[in-house]
């Protein structure tokens, strides 16, 4: 798998979005993509009303783009307070609350794959409180994947723009990973590999694939510096798609990088159309 050979999807809430939310699958779709994923949608609904739920199922269906990724219920995306699962009070709770909607909305789409964002460490709270807040709900997050056949994805972000989140490294996530599966006895938290993320962090690609690609649930990339398209910066994404592809990582590689100051449909011209269909 190299870096026109993987199979790509486009994340609808980092892209096209100086389109409105149901505009953009047919947005994707024009541009010759077949597969998308979404951060949740409503950052301030964790229980959209139905019609908003239809509507965007409508959209996707309509547009005949299949979801492969959703994230549960995180706040603001982007933001300084993204994440909700460990923040005590009102965030945990509308993570919960969202758990099973976000779930039905994902088996309704066919869509396998649910992505729980770690909250930002609160002051005046302990962090092994949180921590342990945060182990009950991803507990519940990964039995309602399960239900629905999905897998619960853990996220590493990066501390230049999280500073404080908990979860900024691959070693930590792999860490929460195992802290779930054990929990539940599912075998069904993976590993969310997202490469910007983890090259801001400094941390060796390289060592991170080879070591983590086996419990991987799916792969993010946008280039560093500046979360752009990949040839924007200086990382080696061609050799990195190759080297999980050795290691035997076949599933999704989601595009969750910025446009530019252009239109989002010009941000491809790297992607051969011939290439963004999903295969196989």
């Amino acid at each position: 798998m190299g870096l026109l050979d993987a199979r790509f999807d486009v994340n609808l809430s980092i892209l096209f979005t100086e389109l409105p939310l149901l505009e953009r699958p047919a947005a994707a779709a024009a541009a010759g993509f077949t597969a998308v994923e979404l951060w949740w949608p409503w950052v301030d609904a964790p229980t959209p009303e139905r019609a908003e739920l239809d509507a965007l199922r409508g959209a996707l269906n309509d547009a005949g783009t299949q979801l492969v990724g959703l994230n549960f219920y995180a706040g603001q995306l982007p933001g300084p307070d993204r994440g909700a699962l460990s923040v005590p009070g009102e965030e945990s709770e509308k993570f919960r609350a969202n758990i099973d909607v976000a779930a039905d909305f994902a088996q309704s789409l066919g869509c396998t794959a649910l992505n729980a964002l770690y909250g930002n460490r609160v002051e005046g709270v302990a962090p092994e409180a949180q921590d342990e807040l945060a182990l009950e709900n991803l507990t519940l997050a990964a039995r309602a994947a399960h239900r629905v056949g999905a897998v619960l994805l853990i996220e590493a972000l990066n501390a230049p723009e999280s500073p404080l989140c908990p979860i900024v490294s691959a070693p930590k996530a792999i860490e929460v990973v195992e802290r779930v599966n054990e929990a539940t006895g599912l075998d069904n938290a993976r590993f969310l590999m997202d490469l910007y993320h983890l090259s801001m962090n400094g941390e060796d690609l390289h060592e991170v694939i080879d070591r983590y690609t086996d419990r991987t649930g799916h792969v993010q990339i946008a280039d560093n510096p500046g979360r752009s398209f990949p040839g924007s910066g200086a990382l080696d994404l061609a050799d990195l798609l190759g080297r999980l592809d050795k290691a035997g990582y076949d599933g999704w590689i989601g595009l969750e990088y910025k446009p530019g100051d252009g239109p989002s449909a010009d941000a491809f011209d790297w992607l051969p159309r011939e290439r963004r269909a999903a295969r196989g």
